[in-house]
């Protein structure tokens, strides 16, 4: 596992989403237009957006010792992603999501994640190596708390870029992890669990990120939703507004940005373009429907030209 940019420690599940031009109302049907079954949740879709940079990137999260598994890990491995360190457990299902998006972009989510799908302390006790051989790891924090806890630990007592991706529901993990953390993106609704109301603005944004910023983290990213998304970091600030970009399913948009604010990061890019960079592969991913990034370099800088002036 030496040599690893990055590992993305969270969620792996079937994806299987619907387009449909309206939800029927119960006891109606729809025909469905678009069917797509993908290699989902957030652990996975940001090693397969990280793998789509040319990072190189490894898979912590679990699976079942199934069929469902079997098809998961070999579409991971055909995407370019280690999934060495991906845990088999047996006696349970691997995770499903069903992602029924209408005609709106409004998506609702239909989820089967057995709690045996989710990462333990044990289990990341037992990749130690494995995260700690990483450049940069990354926190899901729909995980439960210790097993964040114990990522965030390891990759920070190896001098590792930790990133956290969302809210985490204890006040008091919550202190812990942002004080390990380098990296804090949040959306809308998590930033209101932290600081206690989501941003409306840009101004608001560029707040909530200052106020985060001074809990631990070096770089914040605060989502505004529908507006865009403010980052702070010491001795500067910005707000990127969306690209300008029709919106068939924003599910997978969060994941995109965080694997490309990563990337970003590990080049030593500057924090300004680290920014737009990451906004872009947002944008680059909410045109088809389901979550699955298609982070080409022609999709970026299309992206790129269509983000008005911050």
């Amino acid at each position: 596992m030496a040599g690893l940019d990055a590992i993305a420690v969270g969620q792996v599940a079937r994806d299987l989403v619907l387009l449909v031009d309206e939800v029927p109302d119960a006891s109606r049907t729809a025909p469905v237009r678009c069917r797509r079954e993908l290699l989902g949740g957030k652990g996975a879709n940001q090693a397969v957006g990280l793998a789509q940079l040319g990072a190189r990137v490894g898979l912590l999260g679990v699976v079942g010792l199934d069929e469902v598994g079997d098809r998961l890990l070999g579409r991971a491995r055909s995407d370019g992603i280690d999934v060495a360190p991906v845990l088999r457990r047996e006696g349970t299902p691997s995770a499903l999501i069903v992602d029924v998006v209408d005609a709106h972009g409004r998506w609702r989510y239909l989820e089967d994640i057995p709690e045996e799908t989710l990462l333990t302390e044990a289990d990341v006790a037992g990749a130690e190596d494995v995260v700690r051989a990483a450049r940069a790891v990354l926190v899901q924090l729909q995980q439960p708390l210790p097993a964040a806890l114990a990522a965030a630990r390891c990759a920070r007592a190896a001098d590792r870029l930790v990133l956290l991706d969302g809210a985490p529901d204890d006040p008091d993990g919550a202190a812990e992890l942002l004080a390990l953390a380098d990296v804090l993106r949040a959306d809308a609704r998590e930033v209101g669990l932290i600081v206690g109301d989501p941003p409306r603005d840009a101004d608001a944004g560029l707040r909530a990120g200052r106020q985060l910023l001074g809990r631990g983290p070096s770089l914040v990213a605060v989502e505004v939703a529908g507006e865009g998304n403010a980052f702070v970091w010491p001795g500067g600030e910005l707000f990127v507004p969306l690209s300008e970009t029709p919106t068939v399913d924003s599910t997978g948009a969060g994941d995109a940005f965080v694997a490309a604010l990563t990337v970003g990061l590990l080049r030593g890019e500057p924090p300004e373009r680290t920014a737009r960079y990451a906004v872009a592969a947002a944008g680059a991913t909410v045109g088809h429907p389901g979550g699955r990034p298609a982070l080409t370099p022609a999709a970026i800088e299309e992206q790129l030209a269509r983000i008005p002036a911050s």
